[in-house]
């Protein structure tokens, strides 16, 4: 996997101008804009509304979750996590592409909602 970083969610908006990720890896506190806002903010975009984005985060909390998949997260990692973790996680949303991979209790609750 190639890997493009970016410092904050405004450069990360700004990369997508640049290069069309397989994925988005993006942590929910960051400066200038919270990976809330940039989630939401990629999926109105039709050029990047399909790629898959995964939030990564030290709140594990079920409402911070739904709060991401109602931004249009396609998964959430919570930190801390490893290597192999990461990689396997990688796996399973890129083959899912753009598709939700939430338990299906989590999508449940988010229907209620």
């Amino acid at each position: 996997h190639e890997v493009v970083c970016a410092v904050d969610g405004m450069d990360a908006l700004a990369k997508l101008n640049e290069v069309v990720p397989d994925l988005i890896l993006l942590d929910i506190t960051m400066p200038r804009m919270d990976g809330y806002q940039v989630c939401k903010l990629v999926r109105s975009n039709p050029l990047t509304k399909d790629i898959p984005i995964v939030m990564i985060s030290g709140k594990d909390g079920f409402f911070d979750k739904v709060r991401g998949r109602m931004a249009g997260t396609t998964g959430y990692i919570t930190k801390p996590f490893g290597p192999e973790t990461l990689m396997k996680a990688l796996d399973v949303y890129i083959k899912a592409g753009g598709e939700n991979v939430f338990s299906d209790e989590e999508t449940e609750v988010l229907m209620e909602v």
